[in-house]
């Protein structure tokens, strides 16, 4: 039995419907290198169940202290079955891309069971029409909490479950787990007991931590003021993208070759991962341009950082700070946005070894007691429109394998790394290279990009304007054709979007205009009704006038009359704009 660190704790503590805390992959494979150039379900199943024992976190469950007054711990399940945790489906015809898009963003949207080991594999087959794969190639995507891994740890799952060759020399002996305590459910009554124990030692960590959290803070206060550091990055314009999340989300990816983006780097003089921030910036900018909704002023982007090297190996799964850039999404040129963006993420970097970096952890550190109840009312009650501080993205740069890896001996042609929506984040970039390949995938939320094919057609155009601005008319040449398509694309969206806006407008204005001409009869329609009751009613008392009796005032009738007449025509004044509206 183990507990979990803090920040894996912060996961377990921010978990909800709406935003399970879950990152993912989907890998494709080519079962063309695999003994007999075929791979059964079955075959698939014993590459999973063998290589976990090597891996026993993905054996454990999660055990929560009980009241909520410590973090939770992993536990050894007893009852561990592999096949509850791989499931085997396959895409209706005619099995294309847009199809295992959307059955990987319906997959990553629901929640894990959390009395069981937190993780999930889906065989897919029928991808039958998805242009440049080998004949009878499967994908295998995988949902895991992201409390057992981070994207760096992730790696070492994905290697577990991989082999270097299509027939490995290894022996496929069973490696179980020897019997041990951790592997018996421990009572409510001893984790109690183990919490009041640590209950000194506990607090007087809280106060050492809040302590060197103070004193970071204040030196780093000191140097901003002496410049030594840049302004912090936290201050962005709102966008769609970072409002409240719905439960639905939208997966889509895009690949490039490795040896393209190299090139663009070396002309640039900049790291790969300038690169791929620079095309995902320019993507923004085209998509938000066509939507008219590009803000005058430069989107942030929060970008994870591997804090392994800083701080060494610790028990924590996770081991990962955040920091904060600007995308420069305000500027035109691309040569000038990727310069822009290059110094925004060396300042950014700067902030690496202060406490900001760390604040993910800040959750964790709370007891679930109250961190959980907060995230609950923070969901619901969708504060996240209340924040002063924009941030529009997510960016992570996971590096894969230079070389080819498979599984059950088909060899893996491509892998698409999948990340977590925040309650008021909906958009998640994951960039990775493996096999002489790099990809960028996207992540969103359904309500705030209901349109993903028309976003990987804004990530072509802005790889390819960043392409010709780069090496010149080269590129151009090269990339001619996909770069007039994807352009047009852009073009066919931004036209579509104007006209939508304009016809919108008009239809607005006619409904004025009919809701001002209905109330302009109801009030005419009124004045003209009065007029005839007053009318009758003069027509009534004038013989009694004329022969020479009392003088009796007009007929309440005609009164009751007057009064309704006058209802009548408020109530078709009133009810003129709904008409107006329905209409």
């Amino acid at each position: 039995m183990r507990q979990l660190g803090v920040i894996d704790a912060a996961f377990i503590n921010l978990e909800n419907p709406t935003v399970p805390q879950q990152i993912g992959g989907l890998g494709i494979y080519d079962p063309s290198t695999a003994p007999g150039k075929f791979v059964r379900f079955k075959d698939v199943l014993a590459n999973f169940e063998q290589r976990l024992a090597n891996l026993p976190i993905f054996r454990t469950r999660l055990v929560e202290v009980p009241l909520g007054l410590d973090r939770p711990y992993w536990v050894l399940d007893p009852h561990f079955d592999v096949e509850f945790h791989i499931r085997h489906i396959a895409l209706p015809k005619p099995g294309d891309w847009r199809q295992l898009c959307i059955q990987v963003a319906r997959l990553h949207s629901r929640p894990l069971d959390m009395s069981r080991p937190l993780w999930e594999a889906y065989i897919i087959e029928g991808l039958d029409n998805i242009p440049n794969l080998p004949p009878g190639c499967f994908a295998v995507y995988t949902k895991i909490h992201h409390s057992l891994v981070d994207g760096a740890g992730g790696q070492s799952f994905m290697a577990a479950i991989h082999d270097l060759e299509p027939v490995p020399s290894h022996s496929g002996e069973s490696h179980e787990p020897p019997a041990r305590f951790a592997d018996v459910q421990p009572s409510d009554v001893r984790l109690l007991g183990q919490t009041l124990m640590k209950a000194g030692p506990r607090l007087w960590s809280y106060t050492k931590g809040m302590a060197k959290i103070v004193g970071g803070v204040g030196s780093m206060a000191k140097r901003m003021l002496s410049e030594e550091l840049p302004p912090l990055q936290i201050t962005a314009p709102k966008s769609r993208f970072d409002q409240p999340v719905g439960h639905n989300r939208v997966f889509e990816a895009r690949e490039f070759l490795l040896s393209e983006f190299k090139e663009l780097k070396n002309a640039a003089g900049m790291t790969i991962n300038d690169i791929a921030v620079g095309v995902v910036a320019g993507a923004m900018r085209k998509y938000l341009m066509a939507h008219n909704e590009l803000p005058a002023e430069s989107l942030c982007a929060s970008m994870p950082v591997n804090m392994r090297s800083r701080v060494g190996e610790t028990g924590d799964n996770n081991q990962v700070g955040a920091m904060s850039a600007m995308l420069h999404t305000d500027i035109e040129d691309p040569i000038e946005r990727l310069q822009a963006i290059k110094k925004s993420l060396d300042d950014a970097k700067a902030y690496i070894d202060t406490p900001l970096t760390n604040i993910v952890s800040l959750p964790g550190a709370i007891p679930p007691a109250i961190a959980k109840p907060l995230t609950r009312m923070y969901v619901r009650n969708k504060l996240t429109r209340h924040m002063p501080m924009g941030q529009a993205t997510v960016i992570t740069n996971v590096p894969g394998p230079p070389f080819d890896l498979y599984c059950a001996g088909a060899r893996m042609v491509s892998y698409y790394p999948l990340g977590l929506i925040n309650p008021g984040l909906g958009l998640f970039h994951a960039v990775f290279s493996c096999g002489g390949k790099i990809a960028i995938s996207v992540l969103g939320d359904r309500d705030q990009m209901p349109d993903p094919e028309f976003y990987r057609a804004c990530l072509d155009a802005a790889y390819e304007e960043l392409r010709a601005a780069l090496l010149g008319r080269n590129a151009q040449a090269v990339g001619s054709r996909r770069k007039q398509r994807v352009t047009k694309a852009v073009k066919a969206r931004a036209t579509a979007a104007r006209t939508q806006a304009v016809a919108a407008r008009a239809k607005a204005g006619a409904t004025r205009a009919k809701g001002a001409t209905i109330r302009a009869k109801a009030a005419k329609a009124a004045k003209s009704s009065a007029r005839t009751v007053t009318a009758r009613a003069k027509t009534k008392t004038a013989p009694a006038a004329k022969a020479g009796a009392k003088s009796v005032p007009a007929p309440r009738s005609g009164g009751r009359r007057v009064r309704a007449a006058a209802a009548t025509a408020a109530t078709a004044a009133t009810a003129a704009p709904e008409a107006a509206n329905a209409s």
